[in-house]
């Protein structure tokens, strides 16, 4: 199944996507489920299932898709998850994931803008595998991580990177508005029921900068589940954006930002494809 959150004449629904058209669930079940997070945090997927026949079928194009979440109560990020990567940045091994946050209000969405702020022309690309909990827990064991999984997406980690480099931490650079994009939609986990066998690619302007299978991942999905949730709680909804690919713009010879009017997309095979322009602060 996939699931999508949209504005449809500035009213926020949700639903099911099936080829070009998406079944509005979300306005006959916003009483009890008012988004999509409600929707999964009361594990009612089989009931959207069944409202999908008594919905309102709507054209995809006649929507305007929201990030997937767009209300994550948390957003964690792990950096230099693929060896490529971390040796093209030149940071050290660790034996436990490198961990930052992202908030809410710096997503957008598939088919929106990725906007490269004012203060700065070094905005890069990073193609990522998201992970959306559905089942909370604390302590959550690598064993049973992937039972707490609602499903994945696409993300594009887009990032500052002066700002990123001010310090060594990332905060600054990761969190301009309009810089974490997040769709086109959820594919629920009975559809991938090994998040190990994906590939993330990475096209700028229709030229590959990033292509890697998941299976190289330094720390795996429920590795970074039992780590997470090991020092904090993870509550339905809340985003995990799992490391990006080597290739990275920043460490090319020239470095390769990202432009008003480019087109960067991340394409994860059996998940999505997740398109945006990419457009100057106005």
């Amino acid at each position: 199944m996939k699931l999508a959150s949209f504005d449809l004449g500035g009213r926020a629904s949700y639903g099911i996507v099936d080829g070009d058209q998406v079944h509005d669930i979300g306005a006959l079940l916003a009483s009890r489920y008012p988004d999509l997070k409600s929707l999964i945090a009361a594990n009612a997927l089989g009931e959207a299932a069944a409202a999908a026949a008594a919905s309102a079928h709507l054209a995809l194009p006649d929507v305007t898709l929201l990030p997937v979440i767009p209300n994550p109560q948390k957003i964690f990020c792990v950096g230099h998850n693929y060896e490529m990567h971390r040796q093209e940045t030149g940071r050290d091994k660790t034996e436990h994931p490198s961990i930052f946050t992202r908030f809410a209000d710096s997503q957008t969405a598939h088919g929106a803008a990725i906007v490269r702020p004012r203060v700065s022309t070094m905005l890069d690309y990073e193609g990522e595998l998201a992970v959306v909990i559905g089942k909370g827990g604390r302590a959550i064991t690598a064993a049973e991580a992937l039972d707490h999984v609602a499903g994945y997406a696409c993300y594009n980690d887009a990032s500052v990177r002066d700002w990123q480099w001010h310090t060594r931490q990332f905060t600054p650079g990761k969190n301009f508005p309009g810089t974490g994009s997040f769709g086109p939609w959820l594919v629920t986990a009975d559809e991938i029921p090994d998040p190990r066998a994906l590939s993330v690619t990475t096209r700028l302007n229709g030229t590959m900068v990033q292509s890697q299978p998941t299976a190289d991942m330094l720390f795996p999905i429920p590795t970074i589940i039992e780590y997470l949730s090991a020092f904090s709680p993870l509550s339905p909804g809340d985003v995990i954006v799992s490391g990006t690919p080597g290739g990275v713009g920043a460490k090319r010879q020239p470095p390769l930002w990202m432009k008003a009017g480019d087109t960067v997309e991340v394409d994860i095979p059996g998940v999505g494809l997740l398109v945006n322009i990419v457009q100057d602060e106005a």
